[in-house]
């Protein structure tokens, strides 16, 4: 029920958009009455295609070719109204400030072959940078620290449809080429029915790291049954921290790692996060990483004892200007913060992506942290 109503809200949203392209932005460009019409048809297509896309992003039934046709539409439409808040806006001052008819004719016109083309250059520069996930290197001073430990974090897979077999296997030699301590995954590892994903999962069990490789849910295994997803990941040779705690490195040399359940287990009604049993036991005299895939959780508890938080859900926005909107609900975005005195906070950009196969001001990336000492 909830999906469909999320679904439901999805589509009456983004039709609204398309009627605003349609009379914003389409009906007002200078061109002939047939290219109007073809532009308008691009959009009923796209909508239909967003509705097609939902039904097969539960269920990917259909050839990954077919698969990215329909999965493109939500950014489209996405990018076409932003470009046409942009045109609305542009349009507004040259009526207002340029007085010679000719020339406000000139320009207008000028603006409406402009503002098509860019919206075409910007999809498919968008397109491209979903493709090409970036290793980003950090460098992160942990107090209590002994010696130096390196860790790769991807996150926000979604494993479905263009996030398959084929991708996970690319990005699992580029992580075994690192040659890292550890390998930690912040959740939104799988966005799809498990049967559908269990190819793709497979492809992790090849994960090579010194100390292993260690997983958090996120909020979307809720939505494709999270109990399962969990007693999966496990026989993939992989420890799933649920609310626990683990010691990497050598004993009273290294640093603890403890992992929390989603905050959307709360609204779900079970596996919800506890930062205490998570932290229970752990060795007060080293440093403490804290797996939380939401970075909004830092604000729900006691950091006192955490030196470090690893997060990732808000994809670094995704699609520009969608961050200023996820920036609303999250305190942070991307990137290393002091949150204060005590913690330090790094979000993951997302390894994949959801929706649309596109980036826009936000690259995918796979994350090398090294954990250096003070």
């Amino acid at each position: 029920m909830r999906f469909l109503i999320f679904i439901s809200i999805f589509i009456i949203v983004f039709a609204l958009m398309s009627i605003y392209i349609s009379k914003r932005f389409i009906k007002k460009l200078h061109f002939k009455k047939v290219y109007k019409n073809y532009l308008n048809y691009f959009l009923i297509i796209n909508l239909i295609g967003v509705f097609c896309y939902f039904l097969f992003r539960r269920y990917p039934l259909i050839p990954n070719e077919i698969y990215f046709l329909l999965s493109i539409p939500i950014g489209i439409i996405f990018l076409l109204f932003s470009t046409t808040i942009i045109y609305d806006l542009t349009s507004l001052v040259v009526n207002k400030t340029v007085k010679d008819n000719s020339r406000r004719d000139f320009l207008k016109k000028t603006l409406d072959f402009s503002a098509v083309a860019i919206a075409a250059g910007i999809n498919s520069k968008a397109i491209y940078n979903a493709k090409h996930a970036q290793l980003e290197k950090v460098n992160i001073k942990l107090n209590k620290l002994k010696q130096k430990y390196n860790i790769v974090q991807i996150s926000d897979i979604h494993i479905g449809g263009l996030i398959d077999k084929e991708f996970i296997s690319s990005m699992v030699e580029k992580i075994n080429s690192l040659n890292t301590d550890a390998i930690v995954i912040t959740g939104d590892l799988v966005d799809t029915n498990l049967k559908f994903a269990k190819p793709a999962l497979e492809e992790l069990k090849h994960l090579n790291s010194k100390y292993g490789t260690y997983f958090i849910v996120g909020n979307h295994e809720y939505f494709h049954g999270v109990d399962k997803i969990i007693s999966y990941v496990k026989t993939l040779n992989i420890t799933v921290l649920e609310n626990s705690n683990t010691y990497i490195g050598n004993k009273n040399n290294g640093f603890n790692l403890a992992g929390v359940y989603d905050r959307f287990g709360e609204r779900f009604g079970s596996y919800k996060p506890d930062i205490k049993a998570s932290l229970k036991n752990i060795d007060i005299t080293s440093p403490t990483v804290l797996l939380a895939h939401q970075p909004k959780y830092i604000e729900e508890i006691d950091t006192t004892n955490i030196d470090l938080i690893l997060s990732g859900h808000t994809h670094g926005g995704q699609i520009v200007p969608f961050n200023l909107l996820v920036k609303l609900q999250q305190p942070y975005i991307k990137g290393l913060h002091q949150h204060n005195k005590n913690t330090q906070i790094y979000v993951n950009k997302g390894t994949g992506f959801w929706g649309p196969p596109m980036r826009l001001g936000s690259s995918a990336e796979i994350t090398y942290i090294n954990l250096l000492p003070y």
